[in-house]
């Protein structure tokens, strides 16, 4: 080997050693004092297939964008909690009830799994209304929370005037809420989940025909991918969802 191999050689490995001990005791230091933003944990979620480049859209109605209408109920720890709490925010909006024998158990471990994709995110969370407010006690709600593992300070499983959440459910979301004494558990509802942006309009992706889908599927988990029916689970497609809101 030459002399000037040598010397490139020996150039090298002086330039890693300055950068070593330039940078990476400040790198050190930044993840000692988790100085990492939540900026750039947001952008270490996997986008799977979905382009980042691709808008979400905003659900019209007479060709007005919708947005989530005013409410306010008494969450599982006794506050009141309005819309206005989630302004900022990415939220999930679901309605359940804690009784519930069929669809709300799986409904739940989906949005706990979304909530540990993106735990310490601040700005993300979830509103649950129940649609059975005569049992669901902020106490029962309380233990609901826990039963399944509800850690984000931003969701809220909420209560309040039985006519409220109907009309909220029915005429504000358009997802389908009411008592049936025939059915298991005496009440039926939508299993779709509703994503609202951080100025509280719904949105979602566009389906094949370019028309927006509105709501994601909340009653197959990730693992099973489809259903009997063979409808396709749609969790992972929310979380990547959730992902380009929250950098928008």
């Amino acid at each position: 080997m030459s002399k000037k191999s040598n010397y490139s050689y020996v150039g090298i490995a002086f330039i890693i050693l300055v950068f070593g001990i330039l940078f990476i005791p400040k790198i050190v230091d930044r993840i000692k004092n988790d100085d990492i933003s939540r900026s750039d944990r947001i952008s270490n979620v996997p986008d799977n297939n979905f382009s980042t480049q691709e808008k979400l859209m905003f659900i019209e109605v007479n060709g007005a964008p919708k947005k989530v209408p005013d409410f306010s109920f008494v969450n599982q720890d006794g506050d009141t909690i309005t819309n206005a709490d989630y302004l900022g925010k990415v939220y999930i909006v679901e309605f359940f009830f804690t009784t519930c024998p069929t669809i709300c158990p799986i409904m739940s471990h989906n949005l706990v799994q979304i909530q540990e994709r993106f735990k310490g995110i601040e700005n993300f969370g979830v509103a649950s209304f129940t649609i059975n407010p005569s049992y669901d006690t902020p106490e029962v709600l309380k233990a609901y929370a826990e039963k399944y593992g509800v850690t984000n300070p931003n969701w809220n499983l909420m209560t309040g005037k039985r006519e409220d959440i109907y009309q909220l459910a029915n005429l504000g979301f358009n997802l389908y809420a009411a008592e049936n004494e025939t059915v298991a558990g005496g009440f039926e509802h939508s299993g779709n989940f509703a994503l609202i942006d951080k100025n509280g309009f719904i949105r979602s992706r566009s389906d094949n025909y370019g028309n927006p889908q509105i709501y994601y599927r909340g009653t197959i988990t990730e693992s099973e991918k489809y259903n009997e029916d063979g409808e396709e689970e749609e969790i992972s497609m929310l979380k990547e969802d959730i992902k380009k809101l929250l950098n928008e």
